[in-house]
């Protein structure tokens, strides 16, 4: 990061350290708005900037409320739960299930399915908000990204080091949602291993394989984040996401595979999952290149440490190790 995005990074964060509760004040915008347009970053940019924090700070404040709602819902309902644990221990003293017990349990177990709804609602509408503060923070890394900021006085940002760049692509994969589906819903395209439609069009900012010419004349597919699509040449445009190549390739769309946008969840839908021998492309161990491999084993439970699959890389010249956990995996044209 440029030292100008560094300090707008810390200006807006003192924005969301000084509001009581969640809130942003009018004063704090106003000085953050007063403090970005002092290191020579544009008004309309400003503004953007601004203008982003506040609306995060809201949905930051309506996650809080959110989350409070569904603490309280849980100890509303614990008194129906734990009703429903006693009248069952008094069956088995009793040993018999008279039409007491069973108009009982009818009543409490309908109680409980209302309630493990209404909790449930809760925690959509909270998953919700936490997606759009995600896309938020995108789209504001993008526009930064784009206005390039740093004056002409200030040099270009550094490379970021190739270690912190394995371990930011590492917590991209571990932090990627889980896919929480509505009972009979399907998952949609880009969970897990299903595919990307056929009119599909990847986003600005979305992380890609893309497949291009190596410096020996070689293809190889690299992970790569888009940039732009154009709609009349059918082509894209993406940047290699290792710095240390900063370069910029325009492809086809055969050459470009959209990565998976949600986790697929083992326990509830196995359907979406890459299954055992099944031709990926896997990110090589500590860098940015993808390799042939099958999967050897699909993963068993959602949990972030435990839903990446293991692959079995097949046949390579550069790198035949053994089986390791495979994260931003991707069909293979």
């Amino acid at each position: 990061m440029c030292r100008e995005s560094s300090k707008a990074s810390a200006l807006l964060s003192t924005g969301f350290e000084k509001r009581s509760r969640g809130e942003l004040t009018p004063a704090v915008a106003v000085s953050s708005a007063t403090s970005l347009s002092s290191l020579g970053i544009g008004a309309p940019y400003t503004m953007a900037l601004v203008s982003a924090d506040s609306r995060i700070a809201e949905l930051l404040t309506e996650l809080h409320q959110l989350i409070k709602q569904t603490q309280e819902e849980r100890s509303r309902s614990e008194h129906n739960l734990v009703n429903i644990q006693k009248t069952h221990e008094r069956m088995q003293t009793e040993n018999k299930i008279s039409p007491y017990y069973r108009t009982k349990l009818r009543g409490l177990y309908t109680t409980a399915k209302a309630d493990a709804e209404a909790e449930c609602n809760i925690l959509r509408k909270a998953l919700d908000k936490i997606a759009e503060i995600k896309s938020l923070l995108e789209e504001r890394r993008i526009a930064a990204k784009i206005a390039g900021l740093y004056n002409d006085s200030e040099p270009p940002r550094k490379t970021m080091r190739r270690g912190v760049l394995m371990t930011l692509l590492q917590q991209s994969a571990m932090t990627l949602p889980l896919w929480i589906g509505k009972p009979g819903d399907k998952p949609p395209p880009l969970c897990g291993a299903i595919p990307a439609s056929g009119d599909y069009v990847a986003k600005p900012g979305d992380k890609v394989a893309a497949r291009v010419k190596a410096v020996d004349g070689d293809e190889q597919w690299i992970l790569a984040e888009v940039v732009s699509y154009s709609h009349a040449t059918n082509k894209y445009e993406v940047d290699d996401i290792d710095e240390e190549g900063k370069e910029r390739h325009t492809l086809s769309r055969r050459r470009i595979i959209p990565l998976p946008q949600w986790k697929a969840n083992p326990e509830t839908d196995p359907e979406a999952l890459f299954q055992k021998e099944q031709l990926v492309l896997a990110l090589y161990p500590q860098t940015t290149c993808f390799y042939r491999a099958l999967i050897h084993t699909p993963p068993q439970r959602p949990c972030p440490r435990q839903c990446q699959p293991t692959c079995r890389a097949l046949a390579s010249p550069e790198w035949s190790g053994p089986d390791v956990s495979c994260s931003l995996t991707s069909h293979l044209h």
